[in-house]
């Protein structure tokens, strides 16, 4: 009997609730053939007007000793936005690192959390 191979590619590797949307994105992590490694980033998206791209913010706080505060610093993070996702404008995600998908995009949104 052959057994029917079906393309439910769901374990990335990373304890994350699976996307209930299923995509065609060969660039998608858990529908495609993406491999996710390295950094786990949680921030902000504040841009999703590039195609299947998301610019994502993350806010931290450094120590200056002269002043004896600290001040706060902004990093952003071009992200492959995958369509079974599909985050927008003012949501809470969680990106991480895979290989370059071009020039800028190094990481790609793997979970909204609020």
């Amino acid at each position: 009997m052959a057994e029917k191979k079906t393309k439910k590619k769901y374990d990335i590797g990373v304890d994350v609730k699976a996307p209930e949307n299923v995509c065609s994105d060969p660039k998608c992590p858990f529908h495609g053939s993406l491999p996710v490694r390295g950094q786990m980033i949680e921030g902000k998206v504040v841009s999703n007007k590039m195609k299947n791209t998301a610019v994502v913010e993350k806010e931290r706080l450094r120590y200056v000793p002269k002043y004896e505060r600290y001040e706060k610093r902004t990093g952003r993070y071009p992200a492959h936005n995958p369509p079974c996702i599909n985050a927008g404008v003012g949501d809470r995600v969680k990106i991480m690192e895979c290989r370059k998908l071009s020039k800028t995009v190094a990481f790609t949104v793997i979970e909204k959390t609020r």
